[in-house]
């Protein structure tokens, strides 16, 4: 597939290239939400039956002595922190693969809703901008 004279997609957008590193990221945040996804409804599961039994009557120690392990806000906890591991992955590669395509460093932080240092410093973090200004 080509790009048309008037097309807005660089030629170099039209063929992905064989090593698509920034649709590796999405593949393993994909994968990453789906393994928090379980994680958080076993976390729900968890809290639904901890909020029964304090209507119940239950004193808050014995709900929090008796819960097993990973506890509720250990379950969380460790969602938000690799939500946020792999969605930085994402958003690093994803910034990278659309200066390649020739997005001006303005233009991507526009669209991620993020200032120009912001999308410098994530280019810069694993030598993404080196060559590409």
């Amino acid at each position: 597939m080509s790009s048309s004279p008037g097309s807005k997609m660089p030629p170099a957008a039209a063929a992905p290239p064989s090593v698509d590193v920034a649709a590796r990221a999405l593949e393993d945040l994909v994968t990453e939400l789906d393994r928090c996804v379980d994680e958080l409804v076993r976390a729900r599961a968890r809290a639904d039956k901890l909020l029964h039994e304090r209507k119940a009557g239950r004193p808050w120690l014995d709900l929090v002595a008796g819960e097993p392990r990973p506890l509720v806000v250990e379950r969380i906890s460790t969602v938000l922190a690799s939500l946020s591991a792999a969605g930085h992955v994402w958003r690093r590669e994803q910034a990278a693969a659309l200066q390649s395509e020739h997005v001006s460093i303005n233009r991507i932080a526009a669209m991620f809703g993020v200032t120009r240092q912001r999308i410098s410093a994530l280019l810069k973090e694993n030598g993404a901008e080196a060559g590409r200004s």
